[in-house]
């Protein structure tokens, strides 16, 4: 996993293959939208860059909404105009730790704010901006792009995660990505427990033009995903997405299963799988560290895609993942729709949590 500097041309591109792309993704796929949504309406009146990115702007600070407000109503009522104490400096500290954030990150900010400002006059609005900036650094080292290596045939993106996390919708999104770009695409539907699952996943693989390697209900995961391997290896895939079934990270023998997986893929290709992607939903808030620090016992976890940021006021959680593990952050979702979700951007996440423009 490297980081790659991201141009504006480049984001544009991206942008555009997204929008381009305008079908409507959920769990439960929905029929394709008969008229264009607002945002594509809007971007034919304006310069495409500007009209896009002012669209994912709007979109993520709606997404962030309920986090912001959680984040924010604990800063707010404490500044008029008054100068900057001890006792507001621990009432910021504790609100910041019930917005999710954590100990450490709320200790962090907190600690340079009293250093930069203690005893001066300072107002709301100056504190949130203090605390964007912070948290945008914190951010900015995980947020990196997944980077798919050309010079692998294919490179293997292994997805995980807990049951309701998001990881069929995922791929089915990653699959839209790099359909869009030009690449030969395959899906394993390795979540052999959910027929729904694969059923899904089948779906979503006609309407991309993607094949998908699939099995009756029960079959063995990892026979399947070695099957898959092999395929995409024979037709010269550039990349092959694997699903997996959603385990509890507390379930021992399900972990067991995950890692039979990357054993068995590894006799193909024994640097398989090139990317683990794991994908934490939102809502679940501090108990996110625990699946992080299960998964990484089981798999070679090595990139984080946060969803149902829309749906979530624990927001703030990634802030705290960021801190603590330093693992990139590859993209997060904050809605259901196919452009929902987007690369990673850590100011533009920091100051959306924040509620600034």
């Amino acid at each position: 996993m490297s980081e790659t500097p991201k141009s504006e041309e480049a984001k544009k591109g991206w942008l555009s293959r997204w929008r381009s792309r305008g079908d409507q993704a959920s769990e439960t796929p929905e029929p394709e939208a008969t008229s264009e949504p607002p945002e594509i309406l809007e971007a034919e009146a304006k310069p495409e860059g500007e009209a896009e990115k002012k669209g994912w702007l709007s979109r993520l600070r709606t997404g962030l909404a309920k986090s912001t407000k959680r984040v924010t109503e604990g800063i707010t009522g404490l500044f008029t105009k008054k100068k900057l104490d001890q006792q507001t400096l621990d009432e910021l500290e504790d609100a910041l730790i019930q917005a999710d954030l954590g100990v450490s990150v709320a200790a962090r900010l907190v600690e340079k704010l009293g250093k930069e400002r203690f005893g001066k006059e300072v107002t709301e609005e100056e504190v949130r901006a203090a605390f964007a900036d912070d948290i945008a650094e914190i951010l900015q080292p995980v947020a990196t792009s997944l980077v798919i290596d050309p010079a692998k045939k294919p490179h293997v993106v292994l997805v995980i995660g807990v049951n309701g996390s998001g990881k069929t919708t995922t791929i089915a999104k990653l699959a839209n990505l790099y359909k869009g770009e030009g690449r030969k695409v395959m899906l394993a539907a390795g979540d052999t427990f959910r027929a729904a699952a694969v059923e899904q996943l089948k779906v979503w693989g006609d309407r991309a033009g993607v094949p998908v390697i699939a099995k009756d209900t029960g079959a063995d995961a990892a026979g399947l995903a070695y099957e898959a391997l092999e395929r995409a290896k024979a037709e010269s895939c550039d990349v092959l997405l694997i699903d997996t079934a959603g385990r509890l990270h507390n379930k021992a023998n399900l972990m067991d299963e995950l890692a039979k997986i990357v054993r068995v893929i590894r006799k193909l290709d024994p640097a398989a799988p090139h990317s683990c992607l794991l994908v934490l939903d939102a809502t679940t808030g501090q108990n996110a560290h625990a699946q992080v620090e299960t998964f990484k016992t089981m798999s070679p976890v090595d990139a984080l895609v946060l969803t149902k940021l829309d749906g979530s006021a624990k927001g703030g959680v990634l802030v705290a993942l960021a801190e603590k593990f330093k693992l990139p952050v590859v993209a997060i979702g904050v809605g259901e729709g196919i452009d929902d979700l987007r690369p990673f951007e850590a100011r533009a996440f920091a100051r959306g949590l924040m509620g600034l423009a």
